[in-house]
């Protein structure tokens, strides 16, 4: 279906074009991140004006435009702001089509739509932040924007000082080359624990770094995300941010 955007009524040129983009307008609303909404656009959800909007780029203004995601009107949420300590056995989506616990149930009481920055995988746990803030949500999960996640790790069996080296370097991992990490080790054991710091998160990193080499992971727990750490949150626990927090998190 093409693409069709409607002015409001009443309304000049000057004051059409001073609009948002339409995915910033939803992941404000608490729709979607921003990229999950560029992708509800493109499949023809969004409607604005009562007019199908499939073209990325869009520009409309919430407080005068009547804009619907799948029919339904959206609001403007107040941001709210969530760290989480996930416990082994939840994935870090919203919904599961496998029909998996997902994080989303160990909030109990929150009836603003969050959804995870990031991803921890099943079978690892640690902090996780969850928002309804869109903007933030890019910024922090953008390869450029350097956010540093710190993990405990242990693995099988002690790895050669050169193969850490390597790993430290810059691993070459499917295909491409990661960007350096740092390694140190924290608890000299037969299966020993160590201290990861990523300036990038790609899907599975740790794990799939440390199984080509032949030391799988036993098991992977986030203790920093940016700024973020609390050692007291037990695990399945959540709370808000604090305002310090929020303002050293935005400006990391």
């Amino acid at each position: 279906m093409k693409s069709i955007v409607t002015p409001a009524k009443n309304t000049d040129k000057r004051e059409r074009d001073s609009g948002e983009r339409l995915q910033k307008i939803l992941a404000a609303a608490g729709i979607a991140s921003r990229r999950s909404c560029e992708q509800i656009i493109s499949e023809g959800r969004v409607r604005v004006n009562g007019v199908v909007v499939t073209e990325l780029g869009t520009r409309a203004n919430p407080k005068r435009d009547e804009i619907t995601v799948d029919f339904v009107p959206i609001q403007r949420e107040k941001s709210i702001y969530i760290l989480l300590n996930k416990p082994k056995g939840y994935v870090t989506t919203v919904k599961d089509d496998e029909g998996r616990p997902t994080v989303m149930a160990l909030l109990n009481g929150v009836t603003a739509r969050v959804y995870p920055v990031g991803r921890l995988d099943f079978n690892s746990e640690g902090l996780l932040l969850l928002t309804n803030d869109g903007e933030l949500a890019q910024y922090l999960t953008s390869p450029d924007s350097h956010i540093p996640k710190i993990y405990f790790v242990k693995v099988h069996k002690m790895p050669k000082s050169d193969v850490l080296d390597e790993l430290r370097a810059g691993f070459r991992l499917d295909g491409r080359r990661l960007k350096p990490c740092q390694i140190e080790l924290t608890d000299r054991q037969d299966n020993p624990w160590l201290k990861i710091t990523l300036m990038e998160g790609k899907n599975q990193q740790i794990r799939k770094m440390f199984a080509a080499i032949g030391h799988p992971v036993h098991k992977l727990k986030r203790v920093q995300f940016g700024p973020l750490n609390d050692s007291s949150l037990k695990p399945g626990e959540w709370r808000f941010l604090t305002h310090m927090e929020l303002t050293a998190l935005k400006n990391f």
